[in-house]
């Protein structure tokens, strides 16, 4: 998948699978290590890691009997475009403004 493709922050929207990614994104873990630390049961681990995963967000690798679940550097490059994309326009948004009020300096004054 591209690091460009269209990013579903409503992934993200659920506090348990928010914790979850985090965990996921400071420590590769099997989904009993991610229940052994949450009030929620392996199935529902389970179930947000499904969602993560077919959202684009983590990978799952096979290690023995057990899956280990990590951060996808795409997904992960696809949020950051995402927010890189709306913090360039703030700023052009904001430049715009600050270059018209200097060319318009009778704006300002009456402000």
């Amino acid at each position: 998948m591209s690091a460009f493709r269209d990013v579903d922050l409503g992934i993200l929207g659920d506090p348990m699978r928010q914790a979850i990614f985090e965990r996921v994104a400071r420590r590769p873990s099997s989904v009993g290590e991610l229940a052994e630390s949450l009030p929620i049961t392996r199935q529902a681990v389970s179930q947000h890691l499904r969602v993560l995963r077919d959202g684009g967000l983590v990978v799952a690798t096979p290690q023995g009997t057990r899956r280990i679940y990590r951060v996808d550097p795409a997904g992960l490059a696809a949020i950051q475009a995402y927010f890189q994309r709306i913090w360039d326009d703030a700023l052009t948004g904001f430049q715009k403004a600050a270059d018209a009020a200097v060319a318009d300096p009778e704006q300002e004054s009456s402000a």
